[in-house]
C-alpha cells in the first residue's frame, strides 16, 4: 500500500509498504480523506514540539473499517468510522477521572505515533465511533471541532453571554460556531480580514474586530462596556494570548486552545482585580466528539474545506496550504482514489 512519510522537516517522500495486519482488540481501517491541521504543518516546518521524524503524519481521519472484532460500540466491517486520535492509557490520574484528552503518557496518531496518511491504518477499537451518517468531508474534520467543543465545555458557555474568539483559523471557527450553537454572541477576532469576513459570511458571528491597539476600544463599543465573559485564544500567538485578558469582563473565564512555546507575562493586579478564571484546553474526549457529531448538519462543511487533493499530488501543494494568502482554511488530501 502507499503512504506519505515526513523523512525530516520540509521533506515528504511518497513510499510503499505492506498492508498492516490486525491485532486483537484492535481494527483494520480503509483511510479515505486525511485533514491538514496546524499540528501538521508544524511538524512539516520543524517547528512542533516533542516531534521526531520520519513520522507518517495525519490524525483528522475520515475512514471505513475492514476489519474488526466484537467491539462496545458494535461496529462492523463495512461500516464509516470517526477516529478519536488520542490513544490514552486508562491508568494514570487523569484517565481515572475521566481526563483522557489530557492523559499523562498519552499517544497522538500523527505526532507520537504514525498517523493516517496512508491507505491502511491499525488502530484500538476502542477509538473509534461510528459514523455512518456523514460524508467523508464531515468525518474529516470531526477532530478539529471536537476540540473547539471540549473548549466550549470546558468555559461552561452558557445561553446569551458575549464571547470573543482569537484567531479565525479552522479551530478558531469551530469554537465560534460551536459557541453559538450553544447560544452565545460571538466577536471574531483576527488580523486577516478575508478571514473575519469568512467569520461573519459563513459562520455568522454577531460582530468581528480587526486584532491591534484598537481592539479593546472595539469590544468595549459592542459590550456597551462590559467587555466579554469569555475569551478564547486559538492563535497561539504569543502576543493575542498575552493581550487576550484586556477583552475579558471583571468575573470573566479565559481559556488557551493554541498553544505557544514560550513563556507568557501578565500583569497581576490586572487579572486579579478580575478575578479572571485561566484555562487551558487540550485535545477533546469522547463527549465532545458526540456532540460534534450531533450537531454537525449545523456547520458549513462545503466552505470550510478550501482545498482538497488526490494523496499523489499532496506533496506538491503541501507548501502553497502554509500561506494564508492562498486563502486556505482547512485542507484536505483524499486517499479513497
Amino acid at each position: 500500500m502507499k503512504y506519505i512519510v515526513c523523512e525530516k522537516p520540509g521533506e515528504f517522500i511518497l513510499k510503499e509498504k505492506e498492508a498492516p495486519v490486525r491485532k486483537e482488540n484492535e481494527a483494520l481501517l480503509q483511510i479515505n480523506k486525511v485533514g491538514i491541521c496546524g499540528t501538521d504543518l508544524h511538524a512539516y516546518g520543524g517547528n512542533q514540539a516533542f516531534f521526531t521524524y520520519p513520522r507518517i503524519l495525519g490524525h483528522e481521519l475520515a475512514s471505513t473499517v475492514l476489519e474488526i472484532g466484537e467491539n462496545e460500540r458494535g461496529i462492523k466491517a463495512g461500516d464509516n468510522v470517526v477516529v478519536m486520535p488520542y490513544v490514552s492509557c486508562g491508568t494514570c490520574i487523569a484517565c481515572r477521572n475521566g481526563k483522557t484528552n489530557c492523559c499523562t503518557n498519552i499517544k497522538v496518531l500523527g505526532v507520537h505515533t504514525d498517523g493516517g496518511m496512508q491507505e491502511q491504518i491499525t488502530v484500538p477499537a476502542s477509538i473509534l465511533l461510528p459514523a455512518n451518517n456523514l460524508t467523508n468531508d464531515q468525518m474529516a474534520i470531526v477532530e478539529p471541532l471536537a476540540i473547539g467543543a471540549h473548549a466550549i465545555r470546558r468555559a461552561a458557555i452558557v445561553p446569551g453571554e458575549t464571547i470573543a474568539v482569537i484567531g479565525c483559523g479552522p479551530i478558531g471557527i469551530g469554537i465560534m460556531k460551536l459557541a453559538q450553537i450553544a447560544g452565545a454572541k460571538v466577536i471574531a477576532i483576527d488580523m486577516n480580514e478575508q478571514r473575519l469576513a469568512y467569520a461573519k459570511e459563513k459562520i455568522g458571528v454577531d460582530y468581528t474586530v480587526v486584532a491591534g491597539e484598537n481592539a479593546v476600544e472595539a469590544i468595549k463599543e459592542i459590550t456597551n462596556g462590559d467587555l466579554c465573559t469569555a475569551v478564547f485564544d486559538a492563535s497561539g500567538h504569543k502576543g493575542a494570548l498575552e493581550s487576550a485578558p484586556n477583552y475579558m469582563s471583571h468575573g470573566g473565564r479565559f481559556v488557551l486552545v493554541g498553544l505557544s512555546k514560550g513563556e507568557l507575562t501578565y500583569t497581576h493586579p490586572a487579572i486579579h482585580a478580575k478575578e479572571m478564571t485561566l484555562m487551558c484546553s487540550r485535545n477533546a474526549t469522547t463527549e465532545d466528539f458526540e456532540h460534534v457529531i450531533n450537531v454537525l448538519n449545523q456547520f458549513p462543511t462545503d466552505s470550510f474545506i478550501t482545498h482538497t487533493v488526490p494523496y499523489t499530488e499532496m506533496i506538491e501543494n503541501f507548501d502553497s496550504w502554509l500561506n494564508p494568502a492562498t486563502g486556505v482554511i482547512k485542507a484536505t488530501v483524499d486517499f479513497k482514489l
